[in-house]
């Protein structure tokens, strides 16, 4: 089971993530490659709005832990990138929509190019998914 890992001795996050989580080693680890807003019939989501792309990517990381046979409250850790940081608010609003229980430990920051210069955002994750 996931643990959220909080300490007095640190700032409360101020977007929606935790500070660390934890979870017992045993069961199947499932890294996701960066996802993008990228949809299955080759067009990208949501040009020139992140919120459109963050959905699309947060469903793009959602099927691929779904196929490895978990959810996304297998996620215990996402690494994200973006193009502008002054997205951080409507980024974290949609991941709100997507982790609904314990948010994973996460890093944001902003990059200057990606693939395409259509992607605004891109994710990676790592799942724990239980024996079973």
């Amino acid at each position: 089971m996931k643990q959220q890992i909080t300490s007095s001795k640190l700032r409360k996050p101020n977007g929606h993530f935790s500070q660390a989580t934890a979870i017992a080693a045993a069961g199947k680890l499932v890294f996701i490659s960066g996802m993008t807003a990228r949809m299955a019939d080759g067009t990208i989501a949501g040009l020139g709005n992140v919120e459109v792309q963050t959905r699309q990517v947060c469903e793009n990381v959602k099927a691929a832990v779904e196929e490895a046979g978990g959810t996304l409250d297998d996620i215990v850790r996402v690494d994200v990138y973006v193009r502008n940081m002054e997205h951080f608010d409507a980024i974290h609003k949609v991941r709100r929509e997507y982790f609904t229980g314990i948010a994973p430990a996460s890093t944001m920051v902003e990059v200057s190019k990606f693939t395409s210069p259509d992607y605004l955002i891109e994710m990676n994750a790592i799942a724990v998914l239980p024996n079973g």
